[in-house]
């Protein structure tokens, strides 16, 4: 005979059939739900409505955009403070030509990213969309764009083009964080840059031009490889080396480019492929081609100079951001990268990786203008910089240590600086020892004003031990 099953663990058995039995029906209907729900097509974003006669796409969200306000956080007893949205940006970009309106996530990806992938920043106007496109599609990474529309009279036909843009690319949705810029200011590159480096949302970021396709798998060969992990967490930058077609019409497709070193190396025997720019050697050289080609580990930049442009990824925090004063072709990027090798940021080429330009046409006599104005604001420029950032060394107590290297090595080169520079060491110096002998001095006087307490206080102790003794002699009859 069975023996009989108590009537509460039959109960219990019961109960938990059941919710074993509703959990997997729910199960199954969320998980087919959502299948359902990430096989429909993506939805369109289309422009905001005009909410009334007469006024623009750019109206509109210019109206959205303004009505947003910053709070900043501030103790318990205190209400939050709010700022309005403009005001924080037009203090951030304050350097830059003004005014100008820029609408932070005006797409934002749906994709939450890992802090330590790498976004690639850049800056694009509407004429550049398609090769943008390809360039999305390639990467299927995190990208934080700034795209500039001129306020003028195509300002809203160009924003419709944006949108068009966006949605013609299913990758643009899961991937791309775009910020747009209206102004009347054509070519801040800096400003835009910095936009877009703004508002990266990874740890990393590359600065990259649109026209660049990265050719290899970076992401995961920065996964894979120790010591660049180890060289770009410790605030320094990464290199990929730059080349471009011989033949400008082998250059349009990148579809056709070599996707691994081996490949790259055999067009560069047959002298189909060259370094980037190879008839301005400063530009890339200091990457040494020939050490690239050789190697399979990271090495180390050794003959930096001033105008060498390579396309780096950095650590978001702590790099020094592009200066905004460049306006227009020229120095603009070598300004840039110049402040963050000086300010002891090493540059480290890595082994596998590399980009390829993607040929189209230029505009050579605007390029030409503009060059010869930033060529003279490039060498102000460096003699600042110098200065700025010896004296915040030197504050730092860091003159004398590897932080210092960068700078030295290139700022020496700046005719008087080495002279200026001696001064200034021995003006601080001379501030130093006088700060030490006034501290002494103090330090002496406390001393001493400390010594004459304890011997007030230890006579003031004996005159009491007295006054004592004299109380406990016996009266005298």
């Amino acid at each position: 005979m069975r023996p009989q099953v108590p009537i509460t663990v039959s109960l219990s058995i019961r109960y938990a059939g059941i919710a074993y039995l509703t959990g997997s029906v729910l199960f199954t209907i969320h998980y087919f739900a959502s299948q359902y729900r990430n096989s429909q097509p993506v939805p369109v974003v289309k422009p905001k409505v005009m909410t009334e006669p007469g006024m623009g796409t750019f109206d509109v969200e210019n109206i959205f955009y303004s009505q947003q306000v910053m709070n900043w956080q501030t103790p318990r007893e205190f209400p939050e403070h709010g700022i309005e949205e403009d005001a924080v940006l037009s203090k951030i970009f304050s350097s830059t030509m003004q005014p100008s309106k820029v609408l932070p996530y005006y797409f934002k990806a749906i994709r939450q990213f890992d802090p330590e992938s790498v976004t690639i920043t850049t800056l694009i106007t509407f004429d550049r969309y398609p090769i943008f496109s390809k360039l999305v599609t390639n990467y299927q990474g995190p990208i934080s764009v700034t795209i500039h529309i001129n306020d003028d009279e195509l300002r809203d036909e160009n924003l419709s083009k944006l949108h068009d843009m966006y949605n013609s690319n299913r990758y643009m949705r899961e991937f791309v964080d775009v910020h747009v810029i209206v102004d009347k200011f054509d070519r801040q590159f800096n400003m835009w840059r910095n936009v877009a480096r703004f508002f990266a949302r990874s740890n990393y970021f590359m600065m990259l031009d649109v026209d660049f396709h990265i050719c290899t798998n970076l992401q995961r060969h920065l996964s894979l490889d120790a010591r660049a992990r180890e060289v770009m967490r410790a605030g320094n930058a990464v290199v990929l080396p730059a080349f471009e077609y011989v033949e400008q019409d082998d250059g349009v497709d990148s579809a056709t480019f070599p996707k691994n070193k081996e490949s790259l190396r055999q067009l560069f025997d047959q002298k189909r492929i060259t370094t980037f720019h190879d008839f301005f050697p400063k530009g890339h050289n200091a990457t040494d081609y020939e050490t690239w080609f050789s190697t399979d580990s990271v090495y180390k930049v050794t003959a930096y100079q001033h105008s060498y442009e390579p396309y780096v990824v950095l650590h978001k925090e702590g790099t020094p951001w592009c200066d905004e004063r460049f306006i227009g072709y020229g120095a603009n990027k070598a300004a840039c990268l110049f402040e963050i090798y000086i300010s002891g940021i090493d540059y480290y080429v890595l082994p596998q990786d590399f980009v390829i330009h993607q040929s189209h046409p230029y505009k050579e006599e605007t390029r030409k203008q503009e060059r010869k104005y930033n060529r003279k604001l490039y060498q102000n420029f460096q003699e600042e910089a110098c200065f700025r950032y010896s004296r915040g060394l030197m504050n730092a107590h860091v003159w004398d240590t590897d932080k210092s290297r960068n700078l030295k090595e290139q700022c020496s080169k700046i005719r008087g600086f080495s002279q200026v520079m001696q001064l200034v060491v021995e003006d601080m110096q001379a501030e130093q020892e006088e700060e030490e002998e006034e501290e002494e001095k103090k330090a002496k006087q406390l001393l001493s004003e400390q010594e004459q307490q304890d011997q007030e206080s230890k006579e003031h102790k004996e005159g009491l031990a007295e006054n004592e003794k004299g109380h406990n002699l016996p009266e005298v009859v």
